[in-house]
């Protein structure tokens, strides 16, 4: 016996949009779960990376009499924190030429930074490229604490680092830095960005660093709010910071 429908069966208006509006839910509640997965999975890059270069730095200084990366060359403004990179080659399998093809040397997270531009000649601006997209960083995101070789134009103080001190010297090894991702040094995050507004310091700025002892964090910096023209880089932090710049 044939059987006969009154009608095709199918998906009512009230059905789709149902189905969209739970869609449209999902999505919702996926994308935040997505960006934190993203967010870390480039967290995990940077330490991989740090973790590598400061073996690499730890066998310099073995080589050196354990004496750490100390005459650099050039005229870079970051010299003392980016020279570095040229004596780290042979120890971390890099080619001998700067190029910002050295992967080894890029924070997934470095998209951005602050510099001065054609809109803005007195003061930073934001600028959307990566700090390992400059010629002047040597194609770099991360820094070797090197603010020792840098003096205090107002005082004539040398400002905190360990260029050129023999690690051994170093009083609290496992608090003192060995090198951070540059945006630590002005005290900005790649990795919990606030808005590209001024001031683009602030205070708690969350960054991956590496330490005399060889191990690595993800930890917050302290920039003085009161100091406003300063960078993280040129003063240790209060206590309850999990860190200092000066080796003494």
């Amino acid at each position: 016996m044939k059987r006969h429908f009154g009608h095709e069966t199918g998906f009512t208006v009230v059905e789709l949009l149902v189905v969209t509006a739970t869609m449209a839910i999902l999505a919702a509640l996926l994308l935040p779960a997505l960006s934190r997965a993203k967010a870390k999975a480039k967290r995990t890059a940077c330490m991989n990376d740090v973790r590598q270069i400061v073996l690499g730095v730890l066998m310099y200084a073995d080589d050196m009499k354990d004496a750490g990366p100390s005459k650099f060359s050039g005229n870079r403004s970051l010299d003392g924190w980016t020279a570095y990179k040229q004596l780290m080659k042979n120890y971390v399998g890099q080619n001998t030429t700067s190029s910002p093809e050295d992967k080894l040397f890029i924070c997934p997270a470095d998209t951005y930074h602050y510099d001065f531009t054609a809109a803005s000649t007195n003061a930073y601006a934001y600028v959307n490229q990566g700090v390992h997209q400059q010629a002047w960083s040597d194609y770099s995101s991360y820094g070797f604490n090197g603010g020792n070789t840098k003096t205090n134009k107002m005082t004539g103080a040398t400002y905190p680092g360990i260029a050129g001190r023999k690690l051994t010297s170093i009083q609290s090894p496992s608090t003192t830095i060995l090198l951070a991702e540059i945006s630590a040094f002005y005290c900005f995050s790649w990795h919990s960005p606030q808005n590209p507004t001024l001031p683009h310091y602030f205070n708690g700025a969350q960054n991956m660093a590496g330490f005399v002892d060889g191990h690595i964090s993800y930890i917050k910096f302290y920039w003085d709010v009161t100091k406003p023209q300063s960078e993280s880089w040129e003063y240790d932090p209060p206590p309850g910071y999990a860190y200092k710049w000066s080796a003494d």
